[in-house]
């Protein structure tokens, strides 16, 4: 007998068949999440879209270097958790070694579908052989540092902001856990306890932004660093990366991150067992209300 569950029927409704555009210009690839109104929630469509980019442009021998950005006001406000387009039961075709997650009953479908849309995709998305530039403005929030995180340098404009704020919900983090990577024990304890917004400028003082600028700024300081990137020896580049990369390693970054990600998936489970919602019952916008009522306060 088979304990596979029939798939969840959902009514999804995408605002754009387009949820991330791409554009070389110069040996550089813009790869720019494109979902403004929700200011660039990801949900599996963008997912895979933008892993379709990455690919095209590690396939791309003209490509040097890739730059990541975020169209509209706010870099990425995170995972969609409540929007037209949340496409939780939609089954895309897999590119790790992960089976189908909608059949999946239980926990079991969240803790499939993230290892291959979150922390699988992450670290195949760290692992690109060119280097790669985030280029974040406005809110940086949960889901979006995993994408600023996987790149190899971070440029954020002076009103950016970075926040994790999913303690709320009784998880430690979200899926990708660079948090003690990217800050120091104490600060990385701070960011998620107590789930303030992280302002680019504390931000650049730990090493996790690479440079500030305004927004009128922004594009062309990213540009002219790329064209930096993509004037050098291609070889040079992708091991001076996996040189980094490996460091990180022997510190224990991805054992680290399997880790919590158990813990992150125990905590999922428990919500669903004691209320009924993986989430704690909160859902985008509760988040989005408190995180501007904790701004105010703050």
């Amino acid at each position: 007998m088979s304990d596979l569950v029939e798939p969840k029927q959902v009514d999804v409704v995408y605002e754009t068949d387009q949820p991330v555009l791409y554009e070389v210009i110069d040996g550089v690839a813009w790869v720019t999440l494109n979902r403004p109104d929700f200011n660039n929630a990801q949900n599996g469509q963008m997912t895979y879209a933008l892993d379709d980019a990455f690919m095209r442009a590690t396939n791309d021998d003209a490509v040097k270097c890739i730059v990541l950005a975020g169209n509209g006001k706010h870099f990425s406000a995170g995972h969609d958790i409540g929007t037209p387009g949340r496409d939780l039961y939609t089954q895309f075709e897999n590119r790790l070694m992960v089976p189908p997650h909608v059949t999946r009953p239980g926990a079991e479908l969240l803790y499939t579908r993230e290892q291959e849309q979150y922390l699988g995709m992450c670290r195949r998305w760290r692992d690109i052989a060119k280097p790669t530039i985030a280029m974040v403005q406005g809110a940086c929030i949960a889901g979006g540092l995993m994408l600023a995180w996987v790149c190899d340098l971070i440029v954020a404009t002076d009103d950016a902001f970075f926040q994790d704020p999913v303690n709320r919900m009784g998880i430690p983090g979200v899926e990708y856990f660079a948090h003690a990577f990217e800050l120091p024990p104490r600060v990385a304890k701070e960011f998620l306890l107590l789930g303030e917004r992280m302002s680019a400028s504390r931000a650049e003082q730990f090493g996790m932004v690479n440079k500030i600028v305004s927004r009128a700024e922004l594009r062309d300081t990213v540009a002219a660093m790329a064209a930096k990137l993509a004037a050098q020896p291609r070889l040079g580049n992708w091991l001076t990366k996996q040189a980094i990369n490996h460091v990180e390693e022997l510190r224990g970054k991805r054992t680290a991150m399997d880790a919590v990600f158990h813990m992150h998936h125990f905590a999922h489970a428990q919500n669903d067992l004691v209320m009924g919602n993986s989430l704690g019952g909160l859902d985008g916008k509760t988040m989005a209300a408190q995180n501007k009522q904790q701004a105010k306060e703050g």
